[in-house]
C-alpha cells in the first residue's frame, strides 16, 4: 500500500468553520472555536493518522484585511503557512453570500503552486437548493482541483473530504507518532481553553482585545495540579465586563475553562485567574512579543 503523509491547511475569511472542521477531521477538539471573528490566532496543527496516510492539518487564522499590528502579524501566519503546505482547503460557509473577503482570498490563492480544494462548509445550516447555488458561485471563483461541501456539525462528507486530501499529498513517511493528534503544547492548549470561555457572551471589540497567559502550573503536596493564569485586556473599562457583578462572570469563566481543562488532562484542577490591563496591546510591538504573537 502507498503511504502519504503531508500538510494541508485551511484559509478562509474570520469564522467561516475551519477550526470546527479541523477537529471534525481530527476526531477531537484540539482547536478552539467560537463565534467571534479571530477566534483562531495560531497555525495549530490537528493531525490525522490513518492506515495509508498522516494527514497534518493546519487550522490558521481567518486572511482578512488588518486594522491592527495583530492583524497583520495573524495575516503573516496564514501567509507563511500557505507557502509551505502540500493541499490547501479553501473554506466558504454555505450559509453566506460569497464577498469581497472572498474574491481577495482567491487572489492570493491563485498566485501558490499547490493545489486548492474548495470546501463548502457549514452545509447543515442551509436548504440543500442553497449549498447548490453556494456550490456554483464558488466554482467561478478559482481553479479549484475539487469542490465539497461538508458538515462537521452532523460530520456529513467529513471522509470523503478527507480522502479527497489526502489523494493530493505526496508519498512519504509518518511525522509524527501515530497516536498524537497535535503538536501544540499542554500549557498553549490550556490558555486557548480559557479565552474561549472568556469569549462567551461578550459582544462588539472585546473579543479581540482578550488575550490569556499561562503564568505558572504547580502541584500541590497532595496531588491537585494549580493553574494560575492572566486574562489581558487592553482598557480599564472591558475589566468590569470580563469580572462581571460581584465576579459572576469571571467566575463562570472558570468554571467552564476548568471543565475543558480537566478534560484534557485527565485530572482534577485548580484554575486561579486573573485580569490585567495591557493598554493597546493589539498595536505594540512589544506587547505583542510577551503575549506570544
Amino acid at each position: 500500500m502507498t503511504f502519504r503523509s503531508g500538510f494541508c491547511c485551511f484559509v478562509g475569511r474570520p469564522n467561516a468553520g475551519k477550526s470546527t472542521l479541523t477537529n471534525a477531521l481530527v476526531g477531537s477538539k484540539i482547536v478552539i472555536t467560537s463565534d467571534k471573528p479571530q477566534t483562531t490566532r495560531h497555525a495549530v496543527r490537528g493531525i490525522l493518522t490513518r492506515e495509508d496516510a498522516q494527514l497534518v492539518l493546519v487550522d490558521t487564522p481567518g486572511l482578512h484585511r488588518p486594522r491592527t499590528l495583530l492583524g497583520q502579524r495573524l495575516n503573516d501566519v496564514v501567509r507563511s503557512t500557505l507557502a509551505e503546505v502540500d493541499v490547501i482547503g479553501f473554506c466558504v460557509p454555505a450559509d453566506q453570500r460569497i464577498g469581497p473577503g472572498d474574491r481577495f482570498i482567491a487572489a492570493e490563492l491563485a498566485e501558490l503552486k499547490a493545489p486548492v480544494i474548495g470546501i463548502i462548509t457549514k452545509t447543515d445550516t442551509t436548504s440543500k437548493s442553497k449549498v447548490a447555488e453556494q456550490l456554483l458561485a464558488l466554482s467561478k471563483l478559482g481553479d479549484f482541483v475539487d469542490i465539497v461541501p461538508v458538515s462537521a456539525v452532523d460530520g456529513s462528507q467529513v471522509n470523503l473530504l478527507a480522502d479527497l486530501v489526502v489523494g493530493k499529498l505526496p508519498e512519504g513517511p509518518m511525522l509524527y507518532p501515530d497516536d498524537v493528534i497535535t503538536d501544540n503544547d499542554d500549557e498553549t492548549r490550556l490558555a486557548e481553553l480559557i479565552r474561549e470561555a472568556s469569549l462567551e457572551g461578550v459582544r462588539d471589540e472585546l473579543p479581540h482585545s482578550i488575550a490569556v497567559t499561562i503564568d505558572e502550573i504547580t502541584r500541590r503536596d497532595s496531588g491537585l495540579l494549580e493553574v494560575f493564569a492572566t486574562i489581558h485586556l487592553e482598557r480599564d473599562s472591558q475589566k468590569g465586563i470580563v469580572i462581571g457583578p460581584q465576579g459572576s462572570r469571571l467566575q463562570r469563566i472558570g468554571i467552564d475553562a476548568r471543565a475543558g481543562i480537566q478534560a484534557l488532562l485527565g485530572e482534577k484542577v485548580h484554575l486561579a485567574l486573573h485580569v490585567a490591563v495591557e493598554r493597546d496591546w493589539q498595536r505594540d510591538p512589544k506587547k505583542l512579543d510577551r503575549l506570544g504573537f
